[in-house]
């Protein structure tokens, strides 16, 4: 019988933790959300179970409300990472190892 939608999402999602887990070594996960309208990242520590830092192009204050190109993926991005320094975060990886392509390419220069 096949496997229902949701269980083979919980399959790839676990297949994906797995794989982060053996090659990140400790290091924080960079998570980055795109929807249409928006761009969304989380600095997420898998050891403690707890996000360390965040930043959206919601947050008015930032200027890109409504906005997910390449623009608004630089403030994220910059953002984002004065959050993870003001937390002690040096270096992290790439949930799902995302190519950097033409939407993340500000978001992942401004953050590494």
């Amino acid at each position: 019988m096949a496997n229902s939608k949701r269980q083979l999402f919980l399959k790839r999602r676990l297949r994906v933790r797995n794989k982060l887990r053996s090659v990140n070594a400790g290091r924080v996960r960079l998570s980055v959300h795109r929807s249409n309208k928006n761009i969304s990242a989380q600095l997420i520590d898998d050891v403690q179970g707890v996000t360390l830092a965040s930043a959206s192009s919601l947050e008015s204050s930032l200027g890109v409300v409504g906005k997910n190109n390449i623009e608004a993926s630089t403030k994220v991005g910059t953002a984002l990472a004065e959050r993870a320094k003001a937390a002690g975060v040096d270096e992290c990886c790439f949930d799902r190892r995302f190519p950097l392509s033409r939407w993340c390419k500000g978001f992942g220069r401004c953050s590494t």
